[in-house]
């Protein structure tokens, strides 16, 4: 079970949460769409290098990153997405792109859309295509402290 290291992370903490599971899917539409949870309320981790360094950015699930307003946000000269072979390493206890948002476990700065922090409730891969994972924002932000960004027009 993947979601080990997560979970024993949460219950340390002494947050609450809900393990989901679904049939296997791969995209953040068929992951919300399999699970029935709204593509908002879905945190998608997306991987990007900034000035070449690694880093986490979450966003809703049914937004795109918009790479001009996450370099002006990040102060960073260059942005974009890091492959999967590049990234895999650092997440030896996920299935590749299934990584949570949790960079503070993974070595690794976050980034958060000011648009996920309009929601009371977020779910997000739980190191597997085949379980979510739904917590409060709340609780995301005080154990993870993701610098807010706008890295989405709208």
């Amino acid at each position: 079970m993947p979601v080990k290291k997560l979970k024993d992370f949460l219950d340390k903490k002494r947050v609450k949460y809900v393990l989901i599971s679904h049939s296997e899917a791969y995209t953040s539409q068929e992951i919300a769409a399999t699970a029935h949870i709204p593509g908002k309320e879905l945190a998608k981790t997306v991987i990007v290098k900034l000035d070449g360094e690694m880093a986490m950015v979450v966003l809703p699930a049914s937004h795109q990153i918009d790479f001009d307003l996450c370099k002006k946000a990040t102060g960073s000269d260059t942005v974009e997405l890091a492959s999967e072979e590049e990234f895999k390493y650092r997440f030896p206890d996920c299935e590749i792109g299934a990584m949570p948002p949790f960079g503070n476990l993974y070595d690794m700065d976050v980034y958060v859309a000011e648009k996920l922090t309009e929601d009371e409730l977020i779910a997000f891969n739980a190191c597997s295509h085949k379980e979510l994972m739904r917590i409060s924002y709340k609780d995301f932000k005080k154990l993870v402290d993701p610098r807010v960004i706008k890295v989405t027009p709208s």
